[in-house]
């Protein structure tokens, strides 16, 4: 190639680039409405935007992976915690951990009730934002630091449990449990972002330890307002109707309404509600 062809290569080559780029630039701007579901940006939610900078939320916490990491992700958080859980937990963090035992730093901050409101309107538009699969990989909204989060068994590709490594494989008969454990981990969102299965270990939901005694000392006491007559009917009601019996005075409802997202029972269906049944009736 002598210089004139050198030259000439360098200048369409610029040339395209320039006008790929600009297209692309000009693709991306076309899509943006659509993309931000921008004809949803009420007055309210502009408020909630106010109020994320005003109490400096991205010094700890992150929105499409971006703001510090000091503090989980909220890209999504109104899909893993329920209107009722978040404004409970803002009025007071304090109450739903303990900062000795799970190492939360959460301040109180003190909001109104009307920035509350506003500000999970906020987090509710920036969690149906199409980000395309951004930040690259999920960050929950729980660490695995927490005892009972650790995988037990798992179930490949194929949808077969198989142990997992160092142990011995899944008894047949055990099928039913091994996928319903899978479900527990896989559902959306996934129990263990909420729920820990070892003793003591409670963390935004209390630990499922223990789940099929309780549930049966539930069901004879008179106290019981559900409809269940034997735990693992308790244990289907809890995970499709979640208000359906609250135990007084624990921190996981308020004005009558479970914390507990209540879109399993349409989200699941019903042979993956009884594989996540038959899992929990093990936790005795």
């Amino acid at each position: 190639m002598n210089n004139r062809q050198a030259r000439l290569f360098a200048i369409w080559g610029t040339g395209l680039s320039t006008l790929l780029f600009l297209g692309m630039t000009l693709d991306t701007h076309r899509q943006i409405p659509e993309l931000t579901n921008s004809e949803n940006i009420t007055p309210q939610v502009t408020h909630g935007m106010d109020v994320w900078h005003k109490y400096n939320c991205i010094n700890c916490h992150t929105l499409f992976g971006e703001g510090a990491y000091y503090a989980p992700d909220l890209t999504k958080i109104t899909q893993h915690r329920g209107e009722p859980y978040l404004q409970a937990y803002m009025r007071d963090p304090s109450k739903f951990y303990d900062e000795q035992t799970h190492r939360r730093l959460m301040p109180k901050q003190d909001l109104s009730e009307e920035e509350i409101t506003d500000l999970i309107a906020f987090l509710d538009w920036v969690s149906k934002v199409d980000n395309q699969g951004w930040p690259p990989r999920p960050i929950l909204v729980t660490g695995s630091f927490i005892p009972g989060t650790a995988a037990v068994a798992g179930v490949d590709a194929a949808g077969t449990p198989a142990a997992p490594e160092g142990t011995t494989p899944v008894d047949p008969g055990d099928d039913i449990r091994a996928l319903g454990e899978h479900v527990f981990r896989t559902a959306t969102p996934a129990c263990i972002a909420c729920h820990s299965t070892a003793p003591g270990a409670n963390m935004a939901g209390p630990t499922l330890a223990g789940i099929a005694t309780r549930a049966a000392e539930t069901i004879a006491s008179p106290d019981y307002k559900g409809q269940a007559t034997d735990v693992e009917g308790y244990i289907r009601e809890s995970i499709t109707q979640p208000s359906a019996h609250l135990v007084p005075g624990d921190m996981y409802s308020a004005g009558g309404v479970s914390f507990m997202p209540p879109g399993y029972g349409d989200g699941l269906s019903t042979e993956q509600i009884d594989q996540l049944t038959a899992f929990l009736a093990t936790l005795k």
